[in-house]
C-alpha cells in the first residue's frame, strides 16, 4: 500500500505530469507518422546522411548526423527515422512546463504551458517529419530555459550550458544566429548586462565557437556556398509569395489561435514588470527576432520556436489570475479554457482530408509548407 501511494505521488507530481504529457505526445506522433510517405526534404536529408561531412550546401551537419544514427538503428523506416523529431517535440513540451515552473508556476501552469505548446500547428507538423526545424525548436526553447536558470541563480557558470546550446543550434540551422543576436542584445538592454564582465560568458562563447569551427572551416573551403544557396532560396520564397503572410500566420500557424491570450499575456508580463521583471530578456528574445525576420522577409514559421516561452509565461499569469477568482468562477474558467484548448488542438475534417490527399498524391507528409526552406 505504501509503495502504491509512493508511485502514485510520483506519477501525479509536477514532473510526473509533464513526463506523461511528453510520452503521450510521442505516442500520438508515432501512431500518425506511418500514414504519410516520405517528404522530399527527408529524402534529401537521408541521402546526405549516407556520406557524413562537416557541412552541406543546404544546411549544417547536425541533422544529417542524427539521420545517420536513425538509419543505423532502424533502417529506412518512417517511424524509426521520425522518432528523433518526435522526441524533440516532446522535449519542447516538457521544457515549456519547466519554464513555467521556473517562472513561479505551479502544476496547473506547467501542464497548461505544455499542452498549449503541444497544440501549436507548427509544433504538431514538426513532429511528423524528420527535419532540422524540429531540433532548431528544441535548442531555441532550451536556450530560454537556461537563460531563466541563469537569471534566477545569478550563477554565471550557466553560460557554459548556453554556449553549448548556441553551438548545437548553429550546427543545426544557420538562422539560429537570430536568437543568438537577440540574447546578446537582450543582455545589454536589461540588468543582465552585468554578465559580460564574467569570464564564464566568454568561456561559453569560446565553447560555442569550438563547436562551429568544423563547419566554418568547411564553408571557407567551399567558398561559403551555403550563403549563396540561402540567398537564392530566399529570393525564390519572396518571388512566389511564401513570405507574404508573415504577421497573420504568427497567430494561427506559428502559434495556435486558442493560445493567443496566453502568449500575449506572457509577453506583456515580461515587458511590464512585476514578478517577471527580471525576465524581461525573454520579451527581447521574441521582439528582436520578430523585427529581424520582418526586415529580412523571413518565412512565418521561423519565429515559431519563440512561442513556447511566452506561452509558459502566460500560463503563470493565468494560474495567478485563476487563484484570485471565487471557486465557482475559477472552475468555470478552467472548464472553458479546457474546451478552447481541446478545440484548438483538434484538426478540422477539411485539414485532415487535405493532409491525407497530399500524402497519397505526392508521397509527402502534410508539412509541404515547411519544405524547401533549408535555412
Amino acid at each position: 500500500m505504501v509503495r502504491t501511494r509512493r508511485w502514485r505521488s510520483r506519477i501525479f507530481s509536477e514532473a510526473g505530469v509533464l513526463i506523461i504529457l511528453g510520452l503521450a505526445r510521442i505516442a500520438l506522433l508515432l501512431l500518425n507518422n506511418p500514414q504519410y510517405g516520405w517528404h522530399r526534404d527527408e529524402l534529401d536529408m537521408l541521402d546526405n546522411a549516407q556520406v557524413l561531412a562537416w557541412g552541406y550546401v543546404s544546411y549544417p551537419p547536425l541533422a544529417p548526423f542524427v539521420a545517420r544514427i536513425a538509419l543505423v538503428l532502424f533502417g529506412p523506416s518512417l517511424t524509426g527515422v521520425r522518432l528523433f523529431a518526435s522526441l524533440a517535440m516532446a522535449a519542447v513540451m516538457v521544457l515549456a512546463g519547466l519554464i513555467a515552473r521556473e517562472l513561479g508556476g505551479g502544476r496547473l501552469a506547467q501542464a497548461l504551458a505544455a499542452v498549449a505548446t503541444g497544440i501549436s500547428p507548427i509544433q504538431l507538423l514538426a513532429g511528423t517529419m524528420f527535419s532540422y526545424s524540429s531540433f532548431d525548436c528544441l535548442w531555441w526553447v532550451l536556450t530560454a530555459y537556461l537563460v531563466i536558470c541563469l537569471l534566477k541563480s545569478g550563477d554565471a557558470r550557466w553560460w557554459l550550458a548556453i554556449g553549448l546550446v548556441f553551438g548545437l543550434g548553429m550546427m543545426t540551422k544557420y538562422l539560429f544566429a537570430v536568437l543568438i543576436a537577440a540574447v546578446a542584445i537582450g543582455v545589454l538592454l536589461t540588468p543582465a548586462r552585468r554578465f559580460p564582465r564574467s569570464p564564464w560568458l566568454w568561456v561559453g562563447a569560446a565553447l560555442s565557437l569550438v563547436l562551429v569551427l568544423p563547419n566554418l572551416a568547411w564553408q571557407i573551403r567551399h567558398g561559403f556556398i551555403s550563403l549563396e544557396f540561402m540567398r537564392w532560396i530566399h529570393g525564390r520564397d519572396i518571388l512566389i509569395g511564401r513570405t507574404a503572410g508573415f504577421i497573420p500566420e504568427q497567430f494561427y500557424f506559428s502559434a495556435n489561435l486558442a493560445t493567443i491570450p496566453l502568449w500575449i499575456a506572457g509577453l506583456v508580463s515580461c515587458l511590464a514588470g512585476g514578478r517577471s521583471q527580471r525576465f524581461r530578456i525573454l520579451a527581447w528574445m521574441y521582439l528582436i527576432p520578430l523585427a529581424l525576420l520582418i526586415y529580412l522577409q523571413g518565412r512565418s514559421y521561423y519565429l515559431a520556436p519563440a512561442y513556447p516561452t511566452l506561452i509558459a509565461a502566460g500560463a503563470v499569469v493565468t494560474e495567478s489570475w485563476l487563484a484570485r477568482l471565487s471557486p465557482g468562477r475559477s472552475r468555470l474558467a478552467r472548464i472553458f479554457g479546457s474546451v478552447v484548448l481541446a478545440a484548438g488542438g483538434w484538426p478540422s475534417p477539411r485539414s485532415r482530408s487535405r493532409s491525407h490527399q497530399g500524402a497519397r498524391a505526392g508521397g509527402m507528409s502534410p508539412v509541404t509548407c515547411m519544405g524547401d526552406s533549408r535555412r
